[in-house]
């Protein structure tokens, strides 16, 4: 008879368990072991992937294709929709429409797929998503067509949040990098092409087509998904019950806060200055309601929340979290006002714009993919966040020598390595985060880290936008042209960045608008160090968790009949371990 352990081991356990740096099932497989008794084997390699598989992976990435297109495909057709629909000012709403229901509707799709499983809000996002895109392109008025593009951004916020979702669920969390990375890829693919396909479009005379060109897809992606999105989860719960899962208190203080602080973010500069009241209303109430939903989300009557306060106390998945909305942030910062560069400075048309943008992008989709092998293969995410970083900061730096003068090699090297730095980041967040939480919290997680990417990207052009309007102020005086200073004054500086406008102005005062463009833009690149020096900083916080072999998961592929059943691919044995609170790691 095996000698019974002492009553202390116990105790000893716990404490071990809060001081290591392992994930859980690591952890309780180590303390399984009894002193001098022989360690198990490594864990295995990957199991070998079926065609049931490989065969989700088009309806993702076709249903991610189509979403990244409509997020720059009306860029370069908006002029002609405008016109068109005799929109005025109200077209930016075409714009800003689409973000908004994108971004503020990703944490309720988490706790959707949470309930319902992964495949139906899919579904349900694609067929949204599709349905917006016929509204929006039948729209014979510009309200029809921002109710359409409101409901696209409806279906746009299930489509990118459930597919790395899904992926979670398929893959361990060492694995994930490399198959987000072609998920990034192809949305890589679609931010390129998109202006050059809205261009063509449009300068066809047939802009509908800008949106019915997402019938079709819709239609195939469905298809696809109905034959191969073959994806379990374990039903459990009555429709009651479900509807009781869902945390509707803490998502409607969280949409309603969302949509104030977005449309006065909208607002701000283009119809009303920072300083109205119209601006800090909403911007206020916006606030005060985030403040209202965090602490709804902690009390007694918060049985799931939608935002779980866990996934902050975990050092690791905390600062990866912030430094999500950090790079989402600065890759727009960078972006939008690299093109304000180019048509402001250069003088390049919208369409030349979106050419000269073109290394920055098609050199980021690479960086992903590869950092994503890299991460599956050394299972090291730190040092691919501090380079990325780093990168982002020098390219930057360059960007304050970026004159009208400048050479194209010039140009051309310093979006390389911007995008190097900003494309290795892409893939490797998600991750991280996952890796430092349990595989139950894959839902919120991803959702959470979804929706800080997108509004991430809505402070990335607010931001740099109130400052360039700031220092352009500062900068005016030089203009000599009175005219000129009063239409170019009170924040109207970024609204008439357009080389249609600029070469319209005689060429003394055309080129001391350039002119002061070009320092309020240096001020922009400076404050922009700034931030890619304080993510950096952020970056050394983090802690090297060693990343999951396994997935553990109750959502995966259906087996055949006559098979087990788990449904779950590459499942190993769950040690179940239970949470430690207040973890710093």
């Amino acid at each position: 008879m095996a000698s019974q352990a002492p009553s202390h081991d116990r105790n000893e356990v716990s404490i071990d368990m809060i001081k290591s740096d392992k994930p859980p099932e690591q952890q309780s497989a180590a303390q399984s072991l009894a002193p001098g008794a022989q360690r198990p084997n490594p864990p295995s390699q990957p199991a070998a992937r079926g065609w049931r598989f490989w065969a989700i992976f088009p309806p993702l990435c076709i249903a991610t294709l189509f979403s990244a297109l409509e997020s720059t495909v009306t860029s370069t057709s908006l002029p002609e929709i405008t016109a068109t629909l005799h929109s005025g000012p109200d077209y930016v709403w075409f714009l800003n429409g689409y973000l908004l229901t994108s971004t503020v509707f990703i944490p309720f799709y988490g706790q959707f797929a949470q309930v319902f499983g992964r495949k139906w809000p899919t579904m349900v996002a694609v067929s949204i998503f599709t349905l917006g895109s016929g509204i929006s392109g039948g729209a014979n008025s510009t309200a029809m067509l921002i109710a359409g593009r409101l409901v696209q951004g409806l279906g746009g916020a299930g489509i990118g949040s459930m597919t790395n979702l899904i992926i979670s669920d398929l893959v361990s969390v060492r694995e994930r990098g490399k198959y987000q990375g072609i998920i990034f890829g192809t949305f890589g693919i679609g931010i390129s092409i998109g202006p050059v396909i809205g261009g063509a479009i449009a300068q066809s005379g047939h802009w509908r087509w800008v949106f019915w060109l997402n019938l079709p897809l819709g239609g195939v992606t469905l298809l696809l998904q109905i034959i191969f999105l073959r994806i379990t989860y374990r039903k459990i719960f009555t429709f009651q019950q479900k509807i009781r899962q869902i945390d509707w208190i803490g998502n409607l203080l969280l949409i309603g806060s969302m949509i104030a602080i977005l449309l006065a973010l909208s607002w701000a500069d283009t119809r009303y200055p920072w300083s109205s009241w119209r601006i800090l209303v909403p911007l206020l109430v916006g606030f005060a309601g985030m403040c209202v939903f965090h602490a709804f989300e902690t009390t007694q009557w918060c049985k799931v929340p939608t935002i779980p306060g866990r996934l902050f106390t975990n050092r690791t998945s905390a600062v990866c979290l912030v430094n999500t909305f950090l790079s989402s942030m600065l890759t727009f910062w960078r972006v939008y006002f690299l093109s304000l560069y180019f048509q402001g400075v250069l003088l390049a048309s919208p369409q030349r714009s979106g050419v000269l943008l073109l290394p920055s992008v098609l050199t980021a989709a690479p960086a992903a993919i590869l950092s994503g092998f890299a991460l599956s293969r050394w299972g090291r995410y730190k040092p691919i966040h501090l380079s990325g970083y780093a990168l982002m900061t020098l390219a930057t730096g360059l960007y304050i020598d970026l004159d009208a003068h400048s050479s194209m090699a010039k140009i051309v090297i310093y979006q390389i390595i911007a995008g190097v730095g900003g494309g290795i980041l892409l893939t490797t967040f998600l991750p991280a985060v996952q890796g430092a939480l349990p595989q139950s919290d894959v839902a919120p997680a991803s959702a959470t880290w979804a929706y800080l990417r997108a509004f991430g990207s809505i402070w990335g052009i607010a931001i740099p936008a109130a400052i360039f309007n700031s220092r352009f102020a500062y900068h005016v005086h030089a203009v000599s042209d009175e005219g000129i200073r009063r239409a170019l004054g009170g924040g109207n500086a970024y609204a008439h960045v357009s080389s249609r406008y600029l070469l319209g102005l005689a060429e003394e005062t055309r080129n001391e608008v350039v002119g002061a463009y070009l320092a309020a833009l240096k001020n922009v690149w400076q404050v922009c160090i700034g931030f890619c020096g304080l993510a950096f900083l952020l970056t050394l916080l983090e802690k090297e968790i060693p990343m999951r072999t396994t997935v553990q998961s109750d959502y995966g592929l259906k087996e055949k009949k006559g098979n087990s059943g788990q449904g779950v691919a590459e499942r190993k044995p769950e040690n179940r371990v239970p949470a430690v609170s207040g973890g710093n790691e």
